[in-house]
C-alpha cells in the first residue's frame, strides 16, 4: 500500500506521530511486574508534554526536536525500531540496529513533528487499563475541535527494566502494522539493503 503523502496526512496518520508509531503488540516473558498505576501515569505524562509542545508557540524545527526528545524519554526505542524493521532485524548487525534505530526515531519526528500545529487545542484522557499478556493497555480518549472522541489505546511494558509505551491503537488501527508495512516497503525497494535504508530514512519524513 502506497503511504499517504505527509502534506495530506490522514487523521490516523497524524496520531499516530503523537505517539511515535510502529511498535510491538505483545511482549513475551516474564509476569507483569509493572503497576496499573505505574502504566497510567506514564500515559497521562507522555499526553501532558504532547499538549505542552503543540500549544508552546515553538518554531517547527523546535518542535520536531522536543517531540523526538518526548519519544526517546517515553518509548522504548530499540523494541519499537527492531519491531518496525521486522524480520531483517534478526540478520542485521548490532551496529546496523544501532543506526537504524537512531534514524528510524528522527524520522518519525521528522514526520509527524510538522503536523502538531493541527492538534492545537485538542484533549486527551486515561479512561482504564487492563492487563493484556505481560503489559498493560491503557485506554485514553482524544477529542479534537470540530470532531466527536475518539479512543487510543497505549501498550506499556517494563521489558527493558524502565516503564515504556511500546505500541498504539488508534481508532481500531494497529499503529505498528501501518509503520512495520511502510518500512517493509522502503527496504525492498532498496533490495534489501539495510545500509541504503538507514541512509534514505536520514533524509526522509
Amino acid at each position: 500500500m502506497t503511504p499517504m503523502p505527509i502534506s495530506k496526512p490522514s487523521r490516523r496518520q497524524l496520531l499516530a506521530g503523537l505517539a511515535a508509531a510502529a511498535a510491538l503488540p505483545m511482549l513475551p516473558g516474564r509476569g507483569l511486574a509493572l503497576t496499573q498505576s505505574q502504566a497510567s501515569s506514564l500515559i497521562q505524562q507522555v499526553m501532558a508534554d504532547v499538549q505542552d509542545i503543540i500549544n508552546s508557540g515553538a518554531s517547527e524545527s523546535r518542535m520536531i526536536a522536543r517531540f523526538e526528545d518526548l519519544f526517546a524519554r517515553y518509548a522504548d526505542v530499540a523494541i519499537i525500531a527492531r519491531s518496525a524493521l521486522g524480520p531483517p532485524a534478526r540478520s542485521a548487525s548490532a551496529g546496523q540496529l544501532n543506526s537504524f534505530t537512531q534514524a528510524f526515531q528522527s524520522y518519525l519526528a521528522r514526520k509527524y513533528g510538522r503536523q502538531f500545529r493541527r492538534f492545537a487545542g485538542a484533549t486527551a484522557q486515561v479512561t482504564g487499563a487492563s492487563e493484556v499478556r505481560s503489559l498493560w493497555e491503557v485506554s485514553s480518549t482524544m477529542t479534537m475541535r470540530n470532531e466527536a472522541p475518539f479512543e487510543v489505546r497505549w501498550h506499556v511494558s517494563d521489558r527493558s527494566g524502565a516503564v515504556r509505551f511500546v505500541n498504539i491503537i488508534i481508532d481500531g488501527v494497529n499503529v505498528l502494522a501501518a509503520e512495520r508495512q511502510e518500512i517493509g516497503t522502503m527496504l525492498e525497494r532498496r533490495g534489501g539493503d539495510i545500509n541504503r535504508l538507514i541512509q534514505d530514512l536520514g533524509q526522509a519524513g
